[in-house]
């Protein structure tokens, strides 16, 4: 409880490509700074009433073109090209950088004290999850059918169509099973820092039989990876910022209906009748439901522009805890 009476929350952020990166347009890091810091103003709006964030990312488009680059070196120059988790640890600290700038920016302009830091943060997984032979999370820009297959043959890839927005690569998405810095996550937070962590669902990796981590080649969801973070770091609210303003049932049919709140039984039995799809809603809404079962306040899913009107209640849809 802060002085002033008003109730102190911890947040988990889990913000969704097009909190940073824009939609339709070439992606420059001079594009990439205008939208991030669009959403980090609003961020900082909540640091300014004294409430602790961590905030999450994904890397589906980035650590892919990472990877891209990575080959291209190496046919081109020579330059080994890296693991792929070597490459989401990349991602964590370019789009960390990012996040990190332009929220101390956005706190400069608001006159608001408050240290911000980067965790380089692993994540664990099990190297038996079955996740690893059957590919699910697309990474790197989107191909025509023609340019996927062809690369599908050369690279020894899985492609699938995504969303009917094109044929993208897919790779290992396991579940989450630990957060490896979650104690310093945690300390930070204490310290009164807003923290950037699980950049990318965080680098998977294993633990060998003494004990020893190793990296693998995946890319986690940034939602699951979220919400076993909120879970550790005891969060009241998981936020997950996406590229609509609310969850819909009958998404894109004319009869389509806008949730402003919805419990987890009626979310539990949408999800069970195949509402929310794998590949978009789907793994948003299984995390607000394992958040909220591990003892979360509730769970918000807004689109950027909307991120501190849905912390007031006014837009977004809460998916909240059954009554008692």
């Amino acid at each position: 409880m802060r002085a002033d009476g008003v109730a102190r929350r911890r947040f988990v952020i889990a913000l969704g490509g097009n909190a940073i990166l824009p939609v339709g347009k070439r992606g420059t890091f001079a594009e990439q700074v205008a939208v991030t810091q669009q959403t980090m103003d609003q961020v900082a709006r909540l640091a300014a009433a004294g409430h602790e964030v961590v905030m999450s990312h994904g890397n589906g488009p980035v650590v892919g073109n990472i990877v891209l680059r990575g080959d291209a070196g190496e046919q081109l120059h020579g330059i080994p090209a890296m693991p792929m988790f070597v490459c989401g640890a990349d991602s964590q600290g370019g789009l960390g950088f990012l996040i990190q700038q332009s929220l101390q920016n956005s706190l400069r302009k608001a006159g608001i004290d408050r240290p911000v830091a980067t965790v380089v943060t692993q994540v664990r997984v099990d190297s038996a999850d079955p996740a690893f032979a059957r590919p699910t999370k697309p990474i790197g820009p989107f191909y025509d059918e023609r340019q996927a297959r062809l690369l599908e043959v050369e690279n020894g890839w899985t492609v699938v169509q995504d969303a009917g927005r094109g044929w993208r690569r897919v790779v290992p998405s396991p579940k989450p099973l630990e957060v490896v810095e979650w104690p310093a996550i945690r300390a930070l937070l204490e310290a009164g820092v807003l923290v950037i962590a699980v950049g990318g669902g965080g680098i998977p990796v294993v633990r060998e039989a003494d004990g020893q981590l190793r990296g693998v080649d995946a890319v986690i969801d940034k939602d699951r990876a979220s919400d076993l973070l909120g879970r550790l770091v005891e969060a009241d609210t998981l936020m997950i910022v996406t590229q609509i303003d609310k969850v819909f049932v009958r998404y894109g049919k004319p009869d389509a209906e806008a949730l402003d709140v919805l419990p987890a039984s009626r979310a539990r039995a949408l999800l069970a009748a195949g509402e929310f799809p794998a590949g978009s809603m789907g793994p948003k809404i299984e995390s607000a439901l394992g958040f909220l079962a591990h003892g979360g306040r509730e769970v918000i899913i807004t689109e950027p522009g909307s991120l501190l009107a849905a912390v007031s209640g006014t837009a977004g849809t809460r998916i909240v805890p059954d009554p008692a």
